[in-house]
């Protein structure tokens, strides 16, 4: 099993910038794709922004250009700068992992979950 745990969520305008932190532990050995997923209040969880061991990088059209997600694995770590927010961007945010199937993408499933942090944009 992988235990993920996402921190650097809050509160702030619309136009400034957050960085979220999520650290994995445990069975680390097996994961391949790592990713950040959200949902708002009354919508769907949607992928953001995925990673795999080599660097290589997806991101949904809402936030190319703003978002950026890079990887540590001699930490287990991953994050997700995230500047120009709007507040559209609002959702609780989660850290995801996957197993190796050999692809990476924000479009696939995951296989371990972290609880999840808030960001919330005002206008």
């Amino acid at each position: 099993q992988v235990q993920l745990v996402e921190s650097g969520g809050g509160s702030v305008q619309s136009g400034g910038s957050l960085r979220l932190t999520c650290v994995a532990s445990g069975n680390t050995g097996n994961m391949d794709c790592m990713g950040w997923f959200r949902q708002a209040p009354g919508k769907e969880r949607e992928g953001v922004a995925t990673i795999d061991t080599n660097g290589k990088t997806s991101f949904r059209d809402s936030v190319k250009g703003r978002f950026a997600i890079s990887r540590d694995n001699a930490k287990n770590t991953l994050y997700l700068e995230m500047n120009s927010l709007k507040p559209e961007d609002t959702a609780m945010y989660y850290c995801a992992a996957s197993l190796p199937y050999g692809r990476c993408s924000y479009v696939y499933g995951m296989d371990y979950w972290g609880l999840g942090t808030q960001v919330t944009i005002s206008p």
